[in-house]
């Protein structure tokens, strides 16, 4: 009976990192961005991603920017250091840590063209159902 439970837990968790894979693909192809310029991690905990953007923003245009999101905080877009080490966050998306990939592009697409918008204070922490919403991303909905 152990391994059961055990199974089904792994399967989860599965279901938790393809939902992730999945969610940050959808986003990427929000953002019109082609191939695989993404790195998700469930664990250790908190789940997080880094997706690359092909566009520098107006007042960084000698760094390389990025948005990442992080189940305790959702999205933020980002900079390189010089040093090659830290990232600068510049803002953050807002409160709900799983917007639609559409309003996760618009908000890289604003802050691209010099728009501000987002927070400049991380928001909360996220939901506790933060896990069980990305386990809904790994299989598409099906059509009805």
């Amino acid at each position: 009976m152990g391994e059961v439970r055990g199974q089904m837990y792994l399967e989860y968790e599965d279901a938790q990192a393809r939902g992730l894979r999945r969610y940050v693909r959808l986003v990427t192809e929000a953002l019109g961005l082609a191939g695989n310029a993404y790195f998700v991690q469930i664990d250790p905990p908190p789940a997080n991603a880094y997706l690359a953007l092909e566009r520098r923003l107006p007042e960084f245009p000698d760094r390389d920017a990025a948005l990442i999101w992080s189940e305790d905080t959702g999205w933020s877009l980002v900079v390189e250091s010089h040093c090659g080490e830290d990232l600068i966050v510049l803002s953050y998306l807002g409160t709900d840590i799983l917007p639609a990939p559409r309003v996760v592009a618009r908000f890289a697409e604003d802050l691209c063209d010099g728009v501000t918008t987002g927070l400049l204070d991380p928001p909360a922490p996220g939901p506790a159902d933060v896990r069980e919403r990305l386990a809904a991303y790994a299989a598409p909905a099906l059509a009805g």
